[in-house]
């Protein structure tokens, strides 16, 4: 703020609102010479803890460290700076800290304004070079390769189920599971049109095309429905084109000077999508709190049921268990298994190794903290964990 003139203070009577709004704005700046000398002295420590791991510990993404900071900034903020407004500064703090010790490379399903671009932003701050990819495969193939540093997967949505592409891929690539998010999402209708009249085809992913689809059917019954690569492709196609609309993110309207027509339109509001974060090592966090293993069973009757009831005997709770075809194998399958545990951990070590002997397979895609849940159709800020 330009220091004021003697006119200016001239001109401001004693006593009167001008002076006060003065008066608490050099208190808003003192506290911003005060937090900028704060920050920096915290991005300083932020460069020396790069400078002690000196290599030794390839990963600068900590997932549970960071939800520890937010947990604790969360659990002590007084107010009235809300909590939300508090973990979306925080995010991008820890985004730059990240950096500063070492530029991050974060590959996803591009273009740029996809729900996996956005959950990336929301998850991993902007600081992060970001690699949009034209498929999930190429994501996975991104980070096996070490092209990037981190990737962002999409791997079920709450409405329409499991994304079988990302499951396919932990079979091809050597990549490991960093982290989970689940990321709320609320689709827009987009068009130059100014009216649902004036729109006769609809474009979008075939994921948001069957989550709206109740209210396509209601609100426009005789429009073209063409599935498109991505929401962020769907908006691109028909920025600048009469009589079409595309499904997506309402802020791809700005992105590509668009009118958001109709929002939200999804068929159920509750509309979650969990994404996996992935690396090319395994990670070295010490508090792990949920397992994710691939592993195929012998062509028995009960092979199946032998290895669910081991995990049972250890008490330990089944969240996710789904079935994919073996690629160049007929009628064979691998499964795919969520666990409520570090099956890492010593206490499991017997249970681990007889897991092996009943299974043909099995490797440990990734051990992890619990998710962090981020509201995306509100700002991408956190919401409260359940």
């Amino acid at each position: 703020m330009p220091p004021e003139t003697k006119e200016d203070k001239a001109a401001i009577a004693p006593g009167s609102l001008e002076e006060a709004l003065l008066e608490l704005r050099r208190g808003i700046d003192a506290l911003d010479d005060q937090l900028l000398g704060l920050l920096n002295r915290r991005a300083a420590l932020s460069i020396e803890v790069g400078r002690k791991k000196d290599g030794r510990d390839s990963a600068v993404f900590k997932p549970f460290r960071e939800r520890e900071v937010l947990a604790r900034l969360s659990d002590a903020n007084p107010g009235p700076l809300p909590t939300a407004h508090l973990l979306s500064i925080y995010r991008e703090i820890l985004s730059s800290s990240r950096r500063l010790q070492r530029p991050e490379r974060v590959a996803y399903l591009g273009p740029e304004g996809t729900f996996s671009h956005f959950a990336a932003m929301a998850a991993l701050g902007h600081s992060p070079d970001f690699l949009p990819q034209a498929t999930i495969g190429d994501v996975f193939g991104a980070v096996a390769g070490k092209r990037a540093d981190l990737g962002i997967v999409p791997l079920e949505n709450s409405l329409q189920g499991t994304i079988g592409q990302s499951l396919d891929n932990f079979q091809i690539h050597d990549v490991f599971i960093q982290a989970e998010l689940s990321c709320r999402v609320s689709h827009s209708l987009l068009s130059t049109e100014t009216s649902l009249d004036a729109v006769d085809t609809v474009y979008s992913h075939p994921q948001p095309l069957a989550q709206c689809a109740g209210w396509l059917k209601a609100h426009l019954p005789k429009a073209k429905v063409i599935p498109t690569d991505s929401t962020a492709a769907a908006a691109a196609l028909v920025a600048g084109q009469p009589r079409v609309a595309a499904i997506g993110h309402a802020r791809l309207a700005a992105m590509h000077a668009l009118r958001v027509l109709a929002a939200p339109i999804e068929d159920l509001p509750d509309n979650w999508t969990r994404f996996f974060i992935i690396g090319p090592e395994d990670t070295k966090q010490q508090t792990r709190e949920k397992t994710s293993i691939l592993f195929t069973v012998p062509n028995r009757p009960g092979a199946l049921y032998q290895v669910l009831s081991h995990l049972a005997g250890e008490g330990i709770n089944l969240t996710k268990l789904e079935s994919r075809p073996i690629r160049g194998e007929k009628w064979q399958y691998f499964f795919f298994a969520d666990l409520q545990c570090d099956l890492t951990r010593e206490e499991y070590r017997k249970l681990l190794a007889t897991l092996k002997e009943q299974t043909h397979s099995l490797r440990i895609l990734g051990c992890y903290p619990a998710g962090r849940q981020i509201d995306l159709a509100d700002g991408d800020v956190d919401t409260p964990q359940q």
